[in-house]
């Protein structure tokens, strides 16, 4: 009996003792230099508010096994480090490792690092002063590090963060000391964003957790957003008591099927297992780095109905030589991991009741993101340190007095490979980024995780995924998560809603295009030298067209002009040889000389149709035809007059008949004609002058040069004189369709003017019913046909009488003539 208890009291005591001991050399190991390490050995699911100030005892909490995982990595880096003969030769490293399970009951650890041989003096704390630690890492979350921050600063004691992932962090005036080997927010953010693109989605949610971790992943995402597609239909951020049900519900109904869930792991949980209770199915689930390699929820029950989780975690690298040294420092203590034992540390929470429970294979399959940042921040240390006291290849100058802020200093500097990755610090603090992205097969057991992708900026920047290996659920296609379907080519937005994404598509019309790399919410129109029809990304270039001089009918016209100008010069030489036969001066004597070469110059005016119009083409070609040619009928109805009045009413009126000989009334209405049309076409030309234009709407594809009319009042008064003048003509000529044959012109009056009108009748009804470059060539036809209409009925006639019949040509037939048509009057 006696010896049953006494072997019962040293089995006790012995593992009371090496328990103890084994606390120790995990917490606390003595060397030249001291690194602190905070860790979250335990998980505080929920804290209460305290009415007295106290410390908080972690190990009375829920084990982290991540966390138990991280501190073995910072014990496995020292231990290497102290046995290499590259990096601080004959120094050595020591630790202090406290265990962080709150942001704001921690303190007596951070307390100690600062302290100097165990008692902190503030009146003391400057140039000289040294504390315990010359550099720590940790702790594990932003919330956490900003609340120790303020403390550590202050002296420029350098913390190396391993966790902490705030943007807030990266600014050096407010955290001068702070370094970290984890991107910060911002670089995860952007990478988010990039996958979300990559996919073409836009219509997301954003679930995080009430800490600022998550509120600054929030900002963070909300500022990246705001120059690109992406929508952020639905945000929150819950506390672990939060109704997860209730937001699922809202996304769901919301048609959203991409989830960013930038959260702390416990929130996570609780949100993955209220998804796989509500039968959520179909989504795409964006891990942020603090659960993307979670290996406990990818175990969970029902999560590969929930959709696929992309996780994004820094590129996993691996730490040769950490199993060994696990299995090493578990390998004494695994014979009592059935025996429960509590020990009690002298430092307050540097006790871990259940670590020693933990087998080796439980913490080397535990999540590995952060490891290798741990790895590479005590190597930074490390290698300032080295730096700082300018160790050569087999020592070091032990006797450099080394202060915290001398080390920073170094810290800000170092650049070396470590298993194949690069360490280096930007001014901001922040390493360069080396994601990795992961697809999770929850199939499997265990279940694994896929690199599906990665992001680098160093030594460029890099993004890649593969979509081949990431097998998509259905039909295979990429998940459709998007407010409004993308529009077809040539459709743009227009938006529906508040959100921008939102949005209904319209069909650009003629002449616009829509190109949504420079905003689809547009239809930009052409410029005028371009056309598009409906529903265009682009604008193609018009073709310039007008009436050229090399062109077939423009040739033929042009020949037509000069034969007609070469007979009209003939026709007034042989009138001006004949002006004093009967023919010419009935004809009009000298009035027909000045109708000729009236119509000599309208002719000039044809050959300015053709070619590419300027203002003085467009003047010329209508200017001298308007002119001249209502000269030209001016002097034929004061003709057409004279011969009524000379046959009819001469001997009804003939004092009205003496007046008009006396006065030369033929000349005075020539007169008053000219000027009145003279000062319209000056004033035409001068107030509002017919100029080239580009008419871009006749064509969708080309673009004519033609002449605008001018000032309208100055052109209609022109226009409606000549057209009065040949009503006029027409009367008149009615008057005297029984005249004697040799001076019955009305009929050629009439017949001319008849053409006149049917030309341009034509030219109007063609303009308003076609449309083409030749249109200018009907104006020109007009023109012409209206010269030879008066020239071939009023000159042609009597030209053949003056060649050809020269017995007509006399003035004993003229007066046989008038002989008989006044006895024929008589008579009736």
């Amino acid at each position: 009996m006696f010896h049953d208890s006494l072997f019962l009291f040293l089995l006790c005591f012995t593992i009371c003792f090496f328990s103890i001991s084994c606390s120790s050399h995990e917490f606390s190991l003595g060397g030249d230099y001291l690194l602190g390490g905070l860790f979250a050995l335990h998980k505080v699911d929920h804290e209460k508010p305290q009415s007295t100030p106290e410390a908080i005892e972690c190990s009375r909490h829920t084990i982290s096994v991540s966390g138990y995982q991280m501190l073995q990595v910072m014990r496995f880096a020292v231990e290497e480090i102290n046995n290499s003969t590259t990096i601080l030769p004959n120094v050595s490293l020591g630790y202090e490792i406290f265990d962080h399970c709150t942001a704001t009951k921690n303190f007596p650890a951070v307390f100690s690092f600062i302290s100097q041989n165990g008692s902190i003096k503030p009146k003391e704390m400057l140039n000289n002063h040294q504390p315990e630690v010359i550099a720590l890492t940790g702790p594990y979350g932003s919330k956490e590090t900003v609340a120790i921050a303020s403390l550590l600063t202050s002296n420029l004691i350098p913390i190396v963060s391993y966790g902490a992932s705030s943007y807030v962090l990266s600014n050096k005036l407010q955290y001068p000391s702070i370094l970290r080997t984890v991107p910060s927010n911002k670089d995860l953010i952007q990478m988010i964003i990039r996958i979300i693109q990559w996919f073409g989605w836009n219509w997301v949610a954003f679930i995080g957790s009430q800490d600022n971790y998550s509120e600054d992943g929030l900002k963070q995402f909300n500022k990246n957003i705001i120059n690109t597609d992406i929508c952020l239909a639905y945000q929150d951020t819950f506390g672990l008591d939060a109704n997860y049900s209730l937001a699922l519900k809202k996304i769901d109904m919301l048609k959203i099927n991409v989830i960013v869930v930038f959260a702390m792991p416990q929130n996570v949980k609780k949100l993955i297992k209220a998804a796989i209770a509500n039968n959520i199915r179909g989504k795409v689930w964006i891990a942020g780095e603090t659960w993307s390699m979670d290996k406990q929820l990818s175990r969970e029950p029902g999560i590969e109905k929930i959709g696929r989780i992309i996780g994004i975690t820094e590129k996993l690298l691996s730490l040769p030589g950490f199993d060994e040294f696990i299995f090493k420092a578990k390998g004494t203590s695994n014979v009592h991991n059935n025996v429960s034992v509590e020990v009690q540390s002298d430092s307050c929470n540097q006790a871990c009741k259940r670590c020693s429970l933990l087998t080796a294979e439980e913490i080397i399959n535990e999540n590995p993101t952060f490891s290798f940042a741990i790895y590479a921040a005590i190597y930074t240390i490390a290698q300032a340190l080295h730096n700082v006291l300018q160790c050569g290849l087999t020592e070091c100058h032990k006797n450099t007095t080394v202060r915290p802020y001398m080390l920073l200093g170094e810290m800000k500097k170092v650049d070396f490979s470590l298993n194949g990755h690069q360490v280096k610090y930007d001014d901001n603090g922040d390493p360069t980024v080396n994601y990795a992205i992961v697809l999770w097969d929850t199939k499997t057991n265990p279940p694994q995780f896929n690199k599906v992708g990665t992001y680098d900026t160093y030594p460029e920047i890099t993004f890649t995924i593969n979509s081949s290996l990431i097998p998509w659920r259905d039909n295979g296609s990429v998940p459709f998560s998007n407010c409004s379907h993308e529009c077809k080519e040539g459709y743009s937005r227009e938006r529906e809603g508040l959100h921008d994404c939102c949005f209904r598509c319209k069909k650009c019309p003629k002449n616009s295009y829509v190109n949504k790399s420079r905003d689809p919410y547009t239809c930009f129109p052409c410029a005028e030298s371009d056309w598009s029809a409906k529903g265009s990304t682009r604008c193609k270039t018009r073709s310039v067209v007008y009436l050229e001089f090399t062109e077939i009918p423009s040739i033929i016209f042009m020949v037509s002009v000069m034969c007609l100008m070469l007979f009209l010069i003939a026709i007034f030489c042989l009138f001006a040889y004949n002006h004093d036969t009967p023919v010419v001066k009935s004809a009009g004597g000298s009035m027909c000389l000045l109708m000729l070469a009236c119509l000599i110059m309208s002719n000039i005016s044809l050959f300015f149709f053709f070619g590419d119009p300027t203002s003085a083409h467009c003047i010329l070609r209508h200017f001298a035809f308007k002119f001249f040619f209502t000269v030209c009928l001016s002097c034929l109805t004061v003709r057409a007059f004279q011969i009524v009045c000379i046959f009819k009413m001469a001997a009804k009126f003939p004092n009205l008949h003496s007046l008009w000989v006396k006065h030369n009334g033929q000349w005075l209405f020539i007169i008053f004609s000219t000027v009145v049309v003279l000062i319209a076409c000056m004033f035409w030309v001068i107030v509002a002058p017919p100029k080239p234009i580009r008419d871009t709407l006749s064509f969708k594809d080309q673009v004519m040069l033609i002449c605008e009319n001018g000032n309208t009042i100055s052109y209609s008064i022109i226009v409606s004189l000549s057209w009065f003048l040949g009503f006029l003509c027409l009367v008149f000529s009615y008057m005297g369709r029984d005249l004697p044959k040799n001076y019955n012109e009305a009929k050629s009056i009439t017949f001319g003017l008849v053409l006149f009108y049917a030309s341009w009748t034509a030219y109007f009804t063609a303009v308003l019913s076609v449309k083409s470059k030749y249109i200018v060539l009907f104006n020109a036809i007009a023109q012409l046909a209206s010269i030879n209409a008066i020239f071939f009925s009023y000159f042609i006639p009597k030209s053949y009488i003056i060649i050809f019949k020269p017995k007509k040509n006399t003035t004993a037939y003229f007066q046989t003539s008038i002989q008989n048509y006044t006895q024929t009057i008589g008579r009736t």
